[in-house]
């Protein structure tokens, strides 16, 4: 059989049906992000709304950095009633997914001129809900298939994710746009198409309520009669600690070369991304061009790095193409470095960004396939959650000082150095490839 033959047969794995109800879950989890973050900001300052508190609005991204906290909720509490009906991961799905609606909904018809301290709440109601709802879906994709399909798995979420991003980004702004009367502020407009984003949330809840339960060798915890403090006790231990010493249990001092990659795997890639917009603002670039650039050539460049980096990891397994992605995510820093001397020029942003979000696809397909090898069946979601915690807070923290190393060494030296941060990641890549990692994905 000629190879290009096995390649599109590689690509039917994006046809079944476990991968596109990931797909749809993964939109899902999407939607609300930039809800809470890009698009609200937008809405405020057009509002009237200080920078300042529009500033302190971000704090609400701290749900998403501490959902481990409540992570262990997912795997050992039953939700009455819906638990007997659609099994754990269903019930808490569709519970989060209601409550993003709901979310949503209430900060539709809150006016921020009038009640800022009421669209906070509902905004931190919102980051909660969906953060919970991330833990889920994470839970439910690993849970739903063998670890060969999980490549695919985290390609179809991706892509769902991303999709969804630009839904409510660019979807929202334009339909703000179109319900609006005349060019000044109009808050009918907004709450129009927060309305229509609630919608969008259907399907989700559509594919939560007609998938199929995975099947999990998560053992309830029977507690013994006793005091209540006995009772919570034991529940902490199965549900709190149990999780932690289970991953040092498996991987011994591996552990820690696991979490330090985890940890740097994303710094160079996120810590240039946090001045990309200012470096397309003093290069000279409108809007309109860094916009039309990212949401056309970046998204489709996304999406074929995301489904490219499932078929590659099918081929040549996950450590390779980790190790690929990583690479191609210092690579593409180096990129940005050259249009610094460059100038102004949109066919070479084109092909930077393009490079970027394709190297970004295939480096997150990997990363999500290799994160989901890593848990125990038996505690799918508080794992899961500390490890996609634990990838973003270094990259956030060292993304804060990026501003100052920009004026003290100008962009061109500063995109040299993000890209330098990709060696920790490379190193530690190798160093555990020659670790046979331990297959224990079940529960025992």
């Amino acid at each position: 059989m000629p190879h290009y033959f096995t390649w599109l047969k590689s690509l039917n794995i994006y046809c079944q049906r476990r991968v596109l109800a990931i797909f749809v879950l993964g939109f899902s989890s999407g939607l609300p992000l930039m809800l809470v973050f890009g698009v609200l900001s937008f809405w405020l300052r057009e509002a009237g709304v200080s920078r300042a508190d529009i500033g302190y609005f971000s704090w609400v991204a701290l749900a998403y950095a501490v959902k481990w906290l409540w992570s262990p909720l997912a795997d050992h509490l039953q939700i009455p009633y819906l638990h007997h009906k659609l099994g754990r991961r269903r019930s808490w799905l569709l519970i989060s997914q209601l409550s993003v609606i709901v979310a949503i909904c209430c900060m539709a018809l809150t006016d921020p001129q009038q009640d800022l301290a009421t669209m906070a709440a509902f905004a931190v109601v919102l980051a909660f809900a969906s953060a919970t709802q991330d833990i889920n879906v994470d839970a439910f994709r690993i849970e739903s298939a063998p670890e060969k399909l999980q490549a695919a798995l985290a390609a179809a979420y991706l892509a769902g994710y991303r999709l969804a991003m630009i839904m409510a980004s660019a979807g929202t702004l334009w339909l703000a746009a179109i319900f609006s009367q005349g060019s000044n502020y109009d808050l009918d407009g907004w709450q129009q198409a927060y309305l229509v984003m609630a919608l969008c949330m259907l399907p989700g809840i559509i594919t939560t309520l007609f998938s199929k339960e995975p099947v999990c060798g998560l053992q309830q915890h029977q507690y013994t009669a006793g005091s209540l403090l006995q009772r919570t006790l034991s529940w902490l231990k199965q549900a709190v600690v149990a999780p932690f010493i289970d991953f040092f249990g498996r991987y011994k001092w591996h552990a820690l070369l696991i979490l330090a990659l985890i940890a740097c795997y994303r710094l160079s890639d996120v810590v240039m991304g946090v001045m990309a917009n200012a470096f397309y603002v003093d290069m000279g670039y409108s809007k309109e061009e860094v916009a039309s650039v990212s949401k056309i050539y970046g998204v489709i460049m996304t999406l074929i790095g995301a489904a490219l980096g499932g078929v590659l990891i099918n081929q040549f397994g996950v450590i390779k193409i980790l190790f690929l992605g990583a690479l191609l995510s210092a690579v593409t820093n180096l990129l940005f470095s050259a249009l610094s001397h460059i100038g102004y020029d949109l066919m070479w942003l084109t092909l930077v960004i393009s490079a970027d979000n394709l190297s970004a696809g295939i480096a997150t397909s990997a990363f999500l396939a290799y994160l989901a090898s890593l848990v125990n069946l038996a505690f799918t979601a508080t794992q899961y959650a500390m490890f996609s915690s634990l990838m973003l807070l270094l990259p956030k923290f060292t993304g804060g000082f990026s501003g100052q190393w920009v004026e003290q060494m100008g962009y061109g030296a500063f995109f040299v150095m993000t890209a330098l941060m990709g060696i920790p990641a490379l190193l530690l890549i190798m160093v555990l490839a020659r670790h046979k990692p331990i297959k224990q994905n079940a529960a025992a």
